[in-house]
């Protein structure tokens, strides 16, 4: 009897043993990693980092800075992790929480006394673990054109947001949010006698070594080796300047590269201790790591990831199961670069995937490393499937481009001469939008607090109009209505550019007296 369950023991640990990698395979990763790059070639840079049981495992850079030039990545290149910053800020009010400086459970009122939102129940009753895990009622990325490129202070942004309608009831659902982000770390500044900015510098960066990380394009941009941003035209990658997030800093503004967020990454492994230094404690650690908000488990994870079953959000991490088991998670999305982090508690292991493009191929490359963290298997199987789902979005975007072109009536003119429309828009939510003529006399249109979205509207048909924002390459051309009242008066703007980041449509601009 021994002897059988020796050997059932021993079937145990071989199972087990081949179900996960003990040593990574440098060569074998690199090459791996190299022809999903190289297939892919809609990527200038790409970084990677793996680090296990306490070690930097593997770490490279792939390409160049940018496109067209010759100056290649490595380990240090500083890319833009844009809401890979929520995991910092979370853990910046963990510290403050050891301290017994704050509490979880404290009302933000206590500390932001002029923060509101959209019903005074809510604005008495949320929480900073509120704020942190996305459950206010508010949709996914309200508010965002708010801080956008614009010139709207950090304290500005907050105030704004009382103006923000919700979708949910408070605590129902799961809505992310950046203005929330943004205000749990104006927090930090009210509680210390320090900015957020300073606050991690000391406390994180320094402490950890991460010498070259930083919290602005301001001083980011005075840094060497630094990847270039990029926007996809016509499925090429086009380099674009940086925009300055410094007025939502705390919901996004870190740049970093794979070596330093490798010890970033050992520290949240070894909950909140790197090298002998305690930096928060395990019990602020296990709470970050909490689950507090439901997420939906979508279709293509109970089907193509079949190994998905929850997910969840928790304070300033994304949680999920993948093969029995738990992955902690954050993705970045910055314009032109996407960035992801993953750690795997149970295997004392985790990675980083930093790119400057707009391409999905960080998706197939981190399911790439999972798969091979996890099962032991590396191959190209993801890479060859997201490129399939690549082809297949640029053809539905084909094809809905046709079917809007077809969509026009031909033959209709705008029910106004052009002097009817100019003038001043007031949105509560974000301020001023003027229609203007220019010198050859088209409709200009102009977004008075973000200097990169204006650009000449042309007409379409009846009282629609185009527009395309020249400055900003990554929004695609959108719709200009002008609304009118029962007397024939223009009385209303409504800008739709469709895309995944900014909600035009919650701008409701009414036309003041001239």
């Amino acid at each position: 009897m021994k002897k059988i369950f020796l050997q059932i023991l021993l079937l145990f640990f071989a199972f087990f043993c081949y179900s996960q990698v003990s040593t990574i395979d440098q060569k074998a990763l690199g090459t791996k990693l190299s022809e999903i790059f190289e297939a892919w070639g809609d990527v200038p840079a790409l970084g990677i980092a793996v680090v296990q049981n306490n070690e930097i495992a593997f770490e490279k850079g792939y390409g160049v800075l940018e496109t067209g030039k010759k100056t290649k990545a490595n380990e240090n290149t500083n890319f833009a992790i844009a809401s890979n910053t929520k995991a910092f800020t979370a853990a910046a009010l963990a510290i403050l929480v050891d301290e017994g400086r704050i509490s979880w459970d404290d009302k933000v009122r206590k500390y932001i006394p002029y923060f509101e939102l959209y019903n005074p129940y809510v604005s008495n009753e949320m929480t900073i673990i509120d704020l942190l895990c996305h459950r206010s009622g508010l949709k996914t990325f309200s508010g965002d054109l708010i801080w956008y490129g614009s010139d709207h202070s950090r304290e500005e942004v907050i105030k704004r947001a009382k103006y923000l309608e919700p979708v949910y009831g408070f605590r129902e659902k799961y809505g992310y949010s950046n203005i929330l982000y943004l205000t749990a770390g104006q927090i930090v500044e009210a509680v210390t006698d320090t900015t957020w900015d300073d606050f991690l510098k000391h406390r994180i960066f320094t402490p950890l070594g991460m010498n070259r990380t930083n919290t602005s394009v301001s001083v980011n941009e005075k840094l060497d080796n630094v990847a270039a941003c990029h926007s996809l035209v016509n499925g090429k990658p086009v380099a674009i300047p940086y925009i300055s997030w410094d007025n939502i800093a705390p919901a996004g503004s870190i740049n970093s590269n794979v070596h330093d967020i490798s010890k970033w990454m050992m520290l949240q492994l070894n909950k909140g201790e790197f090298n002998g230094k305690r930096i928060y404690s395990e019990k602020v650690s296990n709470e970050m790591w909490t689950a507090y908000t439901p997420k939906a488990v979508r279709p293509v994870a109970t089907g193509v990831e079949s190994d998905t079953h929850l997910k969840s959000y928790g304070l300033g991490w994304e949680l999920y199961d993948f093969n029995g088991y738990l992955i902690v998670t954050h993705n970045g999305g910055y314009d032109g670069m996407i960035s992801q982090t993953v750690l795997i508690p149970e295997l004392n292991t985790g990675f980083v995937v930093l790119t400057n493009s707009l391409s999905i191929m960080f998706v197939a490359v981190q399911n790439t490393l999972i798969d091979y963290l996890i099962k032991g298997e590396l191959s190209s199987a993801w890479s060859d499937r997201y490129l399939r789902v690549r082809d297949m979005i640029a053809e539905q975007d084909k094809k809905e481009k046709e079917e809007w072109e077809k969509s026009k009536i031909e033959g209709t003119s705008p029910a106004h001469n052009f002097k009817d429309y100019t003038g001043v828009y007031m949105s509560d939510v974000y301020g001023a939008v003027e229609i203007s003529l220019t010198a050859d006399g088209s409709l200009y249109l102009k977004m008075m607090h973000t200097p990169d979205y204006q650009g000449k509207i042309t007409h379409w048909h009846y009282d629609t109009f185009m527009v395309k924002f020249d400055r900003a390459i990554s929004l695609p051309e959108g719709t200009v209505n002008f609304i009118s009242d029962k007397y024939g008066k223009v009385v209303e703007l409504q800008i739709d550019i469709p895309n995944p980041d900014f909600d035009f449509t919650e701008l409701k601009l009414i036309k003041q007296n001239n």
